[in-house]
């Protein structure tokens, strides 16, 4: 039975790394910030530093989006387009492909590292190409969505306040464009680039819900679209859709502290096998020695995945439901 040991070294090395990165992080906040807050607001700001057409920039943030420079899908996949689109990645599918295909070839390596069989490497590859595009897309939509959610009602509260003050809704959504961060700030830009040039601003907003994807934004679409064909106050329209907006976001928020003692115990109960594991694999390598090899093992650990599995997904829908 081996013993465990820590090197006393190591841990200065950790606190020698930690200083290093600390000192790197200081020069960087002293020297290599001083542009204009304004310029480093959003994406859209940051592009239209650079270009003195406006109409180039709204080319570029398109292009950047997955999109053709008249705002169009690129792929004939529409669904996997509108993915890319909603995640708010702005690396280009050309990057993006590389991105992925380096980390297949991780994936490879490290299987055939594991001394897995060739042909068990290559389907893991495989299932690695065909998966992880849709995971990572699917994560940062997910993310992006909640983040312009929770922004949207302060983006309201702004077009209401300009409205009152005069100014048409065209310019209202300029207001927003230039005044708050991304997600919503480069949306809204891009909004009133399009009706800058050409479209109408139902058109703009609607193609604003397909680019984002949040489910606040049909009942803005829908209450422009009505102020634009029968008239009415949408000050006061807005105004009451921004009070809606904030009572969901307050109840999502309320249901997520109560359940985070669900989530918790998720958290623990998965991971405190794992854990046991690992920290026997670490200290006592020959404990499963014996059985590893065996294929009832492998049955049994396949077994106790997929049913920690179905008591994940139950928790999980137990804590999770749309409000």
């Amino acid at each position: 039975m081996s013993s465990f040991s820590f090197d006393s070294v190591y841990l200065v090395y950790l606190f020698v790394g930690l200083s290093i990165g600390l000192l790197v992080e200081g020069v960087y906040l002293l020297f290599f910030t001083r542009s204009s807050y304004r310029k480093n607001i959003n994406r859209r700001l940051r592009v239209g530093a650079d270009k003195a057409d406006q109409q180039s920039v709204l080319i570029q943030l398109r292009r950047e989006r997955g999109l053709t420079g008249t705002g169009e899908y690129r792929l004939p996949l529409i669904n996997l387009n509108q993915l890319m689109v909603q995640s708010g990645l702005s690396i280009g599918w050309g990057k993006f492909i590389i991105v992925i295909a380096i980390a297949v070839i991780a994936i490879f390596g490290g299987a055939l590292a594991l001394h897995w069989p060739i042909g068990r490497a290559l389907l893991a590859a495989l299932a690695a190409a065909v998966i992880l595009p849709f995971a990572v897309l699917k994560f940062l939509r997910a993310r992006r969505i909640k983040n312009f959610g929770a922004q949207f009602a302060d983006a309201i509260d702004i077009i209401v306040r300009s409205l009152r003050a005069g100014h048409p809704v065209p310019v209202a959504i300029n207001t927003v464009s230039r005044e708050l961060p991304d997600p919503v700030g480069t949306e809204f830009g891009i909004v009133s680039d399009e009706v800058t040039y050409g479209a109408d601003l139902e058109t703009a907003i609607r193609d604003l819900y397909y680019r984002v994807g949040s489910e606040d934004l049909p009942l803005f679409v829908t209450a422009v679209a009505i102020q634009n064909a029968s008239g009415g106050n949408l000050g006061e329209i807005l105004e009451n859709l921004s009070s809606v907006i904030r009572d969901r976001y307050k109840m999502r928020r309320k249901v997520k502290a109560l359940a985070a003692e669900g989530r918790a115990s998720a958290l623990i109960l998965s991971s405190l096998p794992i854990g046991i594991f690992l920290a026997i694999q670490f200290v006592v390598p020959s404990f499963y020695g014996s059985v590893w090899h065996e294929d009832l093992t492998k049955i049994g650990l396949a077994a106790a995945g997929c049913w920690m599995g179905v008591g994940n997904l139950m928790m999980y829908k137990m804590v999770n439901f749309k409000i």
